[in-house]
């Protein structure tokens, strides 16, 4: 390989003449020209101003930057070669399948010949176990740069086959578009003229299951929820203002900053669900037919529950930190193991409760209606 400077600065007409100079020159019979990265030259319009040109003496098809003398970085290799890839022959040139990714599987197969000893069938192309419809997209992102998968080819296919071989970048593009193709999760909240659809569509003596349904923010007050389930769903900051959930079941709902003033909560269920922040002001918990709401373990953190009738509540580990229970009716409530620190519980009737094992510190127990005996406190 010899080096031609600055022949580009002459009038050529046609490839053959710059091949003629070149030979006439240096002595040699020039056959090729390839520009300083390793590219063939077969247009003469190709060639720019201060371009450093190659010329090459031997057949096109041979490396032409083969001379162990030639500097490190025009050591790319541009010679034919076949893949065999699962049966599906695939013509390319070596610089394709090393330049674009240099990191690659493949760059490291075929960068130098015969490095990794990579096996040939009877018509010397090289064997890759490996689905040839996954392949196909990946060498041509290798030609062109581009991502293009044709009709009928599984996008997750050719992401694993661009992870096996290493090509990250496509990789990376291959996980977006996936992404972008699948159909968006709808997670949002019901309005109230969608669930009053529901409950329209469904008989009075069926269990309506609502169960883990977004509700958040929705208007939902003075409507008939007996006995709905609404185990783990989502009714943060909704209104549920006059609204009858008898018998329904709350069970680790999240009811935060919710508003369930004058609500009709007989026999709710309510364990471990999170109230935080909720207003339950003038509430009804009494079931006249003895079935007791069950609010165990409940998260009740500064709720305002002043005025509630709640007689024989179960609020047993509950936390009621900061809450306001003013004039509440806990006749023969479980109190037990509760948290009431800082509870408001001036006016209230705590009759036969039970607060054995309670937090009240700072809790405030003005005007009783009936004295606290320490019986209901001490364990």
């Amino acid at each position: 390989i010899r080096q031609i400077r600055d022949l580009s600065s002459d009038n050529y007409i046609e490839l053959i003449d710059l091949l003629s100079v070149a030979s006439s020159k240096f002595g040699i019979r020039a056959s090729s020209v390839f520009n300083g990265t390793g590219g063939l030259i077969d247009d003469i319009s190709l060639i720019r101003d201060d371009d450093v040109l190659y010329v090459s003496e031997g057949d096109s098809s041979n490396d032409p930057l083969g001379d162990p003398g030639s500097p490190d970085k025009f050591q790319t290799h541009t010679d034919w070669l076949t893949l065999n890839v699962g049966g599906r022959c695939f013509t390319t040139t070596r610089s394709t399948l090393v330049s674009k990714e240099p990191d690659s599987m493949l760059a490291h197969m075929f960068r130098d010949k015969d490095v990794w000893g990579n096996k040939q069938d009877c018509q010397g192309a090289y064997l890759i176990d490996r689905s040839p419809d996954y392949f196909e997209p990946i060498l041509n992102y290798l030609r062109h740069g581009q991502l293009i998968i044709n009709d009928g080819i599984n996008p997750l296919g050719v992401l694993e086959e661009a992870r096996f071989f290493g090509i990250e970048q496509l990789a990376e593009q291959l996980e977006t578009l996936i992404k972008s193709s699948q159909p968006v999760d709808d997670h949002s909240p019901l309005t109230r003229k969608e669930f009053v659809r529901f409950l329209l569509a469904t008989p009075t003596k069926s269990e309506l299951r609502c169960q883990g349904l977004n509700f958040s923010g929705a208007d939902l007050s003075r409507l008939d929820l007996r006995y709905i389930n609404f185990k783990m769903a989502n009714l943060r900051a909704a209104n549920l203002t006059h609204a009858n959930l008898s018998g329904a079941n709350l069970e680790r709902a999240d009811l935060s900053s919710a508003c369930l003033d004058g609500a009709n909560l007989q026999g709710v269920k309510m364990l471990c669900s999170n109230a935080e922040g909720a207003s339950l002001r003038g509430c009804n918990f009494e079931d006249p037919a003895g079935i007791k709401a069950n609010l165990e373990g409940a998260n009740l953190k500064g709720v305002d529950m002043e005025g509630s009738q709640m007689t024989g509540i179960n609020l047993r580990v509950a936390t009621l930190k900061n809450a306001k229970l003013k004039n509440c009716n806990l006749r023969g409530a479980t109190l037990a193991g509760t948290d009431l620190e800082n509870c408001d519980l001036s006016g209230c009737d705590l009759q036969e409760a039970n607060l054995r094992g309670s937090n009240v510190k700072g809790a405030i127990f003005e005007e009783m209606l009936t004295p606290l005996h320490m019986s209901q406190s001490v364990r």
